[in-house]
């Protein structure tokens, strides 16, 4: 990460809000990449998710850090450009699943995918495996992304993965997952297609899916 950007996550994972958030709106004032900003507090939640389950961070904590977290991402999130006039290529569904309601990495990978031609559903967070099954037969999509940050959400990605599957349309997308804990043991756990360790890396898995149909 560059080392402009490490104040903020340091800030944020510190729970000085009084100093992140300025610093945050101060640096996409002076012209920082939005998206650099995001992954800033994407970076500094992974940090306060781990001293969550180290037990070093408890609830009020976390509620501090999802206030910084939500207040910064708005900021960002309006210098964003959309992606409204590019050809779409493929239809994507995104979601936080079940017990998740972390969004920041979710939002960012649905910018991305859009930014990049895709036509995005973003089905939000909290996402129970029904509902996935639900969008998938309303939406037709090529490529489903699972997000989730803890690793309390295994599970959900499991579960969400196994409803498709006795839904009958496992065969008709490709799934993949991502999120502060995620790795290639989780895919094959949950029975994913593939880990995405970033935002260019789930649009690079999307692209590669839909050009291979």
């Amino acid at each position: 990460m560059p080392e402009n950007l490490l104040p903020l996550v340091d800030a944020m994972a510190n729970m000085r809000e009084e100093e992140a958030v300025p610093l945050a709106q101060q640096m996409l004032e002076n012209g920082e990449d939005p998206l650099g900003v995001l992954q800033s507090c994407r970076e500094a939640m992974g940090i306060v998710g781990k001293r969550f389950e180290e037990g070093q961070y408890f609830l009020p904590e976390l509620v501090l850090a999802g206030e910084m977290l939500k207040t910064i991402s708005v900021m960002a999130k309006d210098r964003l450009e959309t992606g409204s006039d590019i050809e779409r290529s493929g239809r994507v569904i995104i979601g936080t699943v079940k017990g998740d309601i972390h969004d920041i990495g979710k939002d960012i990978v649905v910018h991305m995918l859009d930014a990049n031609g895709f036509d995005v559903l973003d089905a939000g967070i909290d996402v129970p495996p029904e509902v996935f099954v639900e969008r998938i037969r309303e939406f037709q999509p090529q490529v489903v992304g699972l997000s989730g940050f803890l690793t309390l959400a295994f599970d959900s990605m499991k579960s969400t993965v196994e409803a498709v599957r006795d839904g009958g349309l496992r065969d008709t997308v490709k799934i993949m997952i991502g999120g502060g804990q995620m790795d290639d043991r989780v895919k094959e756990y949950c029975g994913a297609d593939a880990y995405g360790a970033d935002a260019m890396a789930a649009v690079s898995l999307a692209r590669d899916w839909i050009a291979a149909e």
